[in-house]
């Protein structure tokens, strides 16, 4: 079974009914018509590898990445802990971390990625999906950061919150 990191860019509206009801939000990225959300995307099994050039930490020692870029992989704000989202609860950042994230994205060019880029180094420390060694493994990477750095953006430019959840 695969893991996937989805984002949502939401409204400060929205965000506030998703915690009220957090069954809401379950119902919405699990419905037939999610696929059709332009504020919705995935970066497929992505998620750790991209994470890992940006802070050069793991899922297991993510909490020792520094904000805001630590924020991509678990929000610092729950939007119900006791939701299962698939693999744990959906967390959120508002708008001011959404802001913060889009400033640090900014600062990241694709050759500082391509630079921090060892497959050896990721598959010891054992950074999910196991595909460092395949040819197109860094252009798989990079191809998700660009749209996480261009949904950010978007993000920030409306003013929107995002939730973050592994399904």
């Amino acid at each position: 079974m695969s893991m996937i990191q989805n984002f949502l860019r939401v409204n400060l509206e929205t965000l506030n009914s998703f915690l009220t009801d957090s069954h809401s939000l379950r119902k919405m990225v699990y419905s037939k018509e999610a696929i059709h959300l332009d504020n919705l995307i995935d970066i497929d099994k992505a998620w750790e590898g991209i994470f890992f050039l940006l802070t050069g930490e793991s899922i297991g020692t993510y909490d020792q990445a520094a904000p805001p870029l630590s924020w991509l992989l678990v929000g610092p704000n729950d939007i119900d802990r006791n939701q299962d989202m698939g693999y744990g609860p959906a967390t959120y950042t508002d708008i001011e971390q959404t802001r913060q994230i889009d400033l640090a994205l900014k600062e990241i060019s694709i050759d500082e990625l391509t630079q921090r880029f060892d497959s050896a180094t990721m598959l010891e420390k054992d950074i999910y999906p196991d595909i460092w060694e395949e040819e197109n493994a860094l252009d798989y990477l990079l191809q998700y950061f660009e749209d996480l750095k261009a949904f950010y953006q978007m993000a920030a430019l409306h003013h929107e919150a995002v939730i973050l959840f592994l399904n």
